[in-house]
């Protein structure tokens, strides 16, 4: 009944060509014989394989058995490649296009790797996004020489790819956010961040020395003490001293809170071909969804708009989410991650 109803549909409707995935190459035949007997316009059948994405499903009955029973949030779940997905996702009509023109169309079964999507996104948002300073696991750091109760507005790029992007002011003051991963108590020779006695520039602001850790009695490092050079404003000292790392902060005063969810692949095999539809639960990534409630971001995010994109400075792109953001209390969605250098290291070490 289908292939007598699908030439005659396409007929009807005026399809010049209709192109279908290639398990519907053995039907032509028919589809072009029902087609020659009723004498009636006669469209063409052409034929190409499934897009297929490393670590995803695309097929239409699996992705409705995932909706259907929970096991991701609707049909515009981020980790699925749904358009309304991508969209939720963060992903450009615009990079979504330039991904599908780079793979073109086949009759060769290919599995197209998920690097290769984030890759025309991440190039996009590289010239477009504004560069904006999240911390997403806190540890305070109090700056124990600089005034008490002092908020001074430094000065930082909205987006070194674009001169036209303007710069924006940013509120210093003495205590502060950074990373807890950016502080390491024991630091090997090559992890230019934050350790005791070792020297850091602050985006846009000043150099910073730790001088020392507080823990709390579990011996969690609860908050660092640190001093600041005074004459190292913007990034710069008059004896010329070079520092490696640079971190980004947020003001402790003015800090806005945050919901921020990194997303992964939904799937832990590349190839889920390969996997009966009936054994789909044990290759779901138990991490694929990351909601982390006690960030902190800079003032100028408590306002952000659903659909607006930017870059969270040493972390990646993110999303204002279109669903769950409401008024003074946006929600962020990781759109592509950052290439991170100090990362590198640590996988080149645990391989050695």
């Amino acid at each position: 009944m289908y292939d007598w109803a699908h030439g005659q549909s396409d007929s009807v409707e005026g399809v010049t060509h209709s192109l279908c995935s290639l398990e519907f190459e053995n039907n032509r035949p028919l589809y072009d014989w029902y087609l020659d007997k009723l004498g009636i316009f006669h469209s063409r059948q052409i034929e190409f394989n499934h897009l297929n994405v490393g670590f995803a499903v695309l097929h239409k009955r699996i992705l409705r058995r995932l909706v259907g029973d929970g096991t991701v949030h609707g049909w515009d779940d981020p980790r699925l490649l749904t358009l309304r997905g991508l969209r939720r996702r963060g992903y450009t009509p615009s990079a979504i296009r330039a991904f599908v023109r780079s793979v073109g169309l086949t009759k060769t079964t290919v599995l197209i790797s998920y690097a290769q999507l984030e890759y025309y996104l991440r190039e996009e948002l590289n010239r477009t996004a504004t560069r904006m300073m999240a911390v997403l696991d806190p540890l305070k750091a109090v700056i124990t020489n600089y005034p008490e109760g002092q908020t001074e507005q430094v000065e930082v790029e909205n987006n070194p790819e674009d001169p036209d992007a303007g710069k924006r002011t940013l509120p210093f003051t003495r205590e502060l956010f950074i990373e807890r991963s950016d502080f390491m108590e024991q630091a090997p020779r090559k992890f230019f961040r934050l350790s005791p006695g070792r020297e850091v520039r602050l985006k846009g602001a000043y150099y910073i020395t730790c001088d020392e850790a507080v823990k709390d009695g579990a011996g969690r490092v609860t908050e660092l003490r640190c001093s600041y050079d005074p004459a190292s404003r913007g990034g710069g000292t008059a004896d010329g001293r070079r520092v490696r790392g640079t971190l980004h902060w947020v003001s402790a005063e003015h800090a806005h809170s945050a919901e921020v969810r990194l997303y992964d692949h939904l799937f832990t095999t590349e190839n889920m071909n390969e996997v009966e539809h009936d054994d789909l639960a044990r290759h779901l990534n138990p991490n694929s969804e990351v909601i982390l409630t006690a960030c902190k971001v800079e003032p100028g995010l408590a306002e952000a708009q659903p659909g607006q994109i930017f870059q969270f400075l040493r972390h990646g792109y993110f999303v204002v989410d279109n669903h769950d953001s409401r008024p003074g209390a946006p929600v962020f969605n990781r759109s592509v991650g950052l290439r991170d250098t100090w990362a590198k290291v640590q996988r080149a070490g645990n391989r050695k």
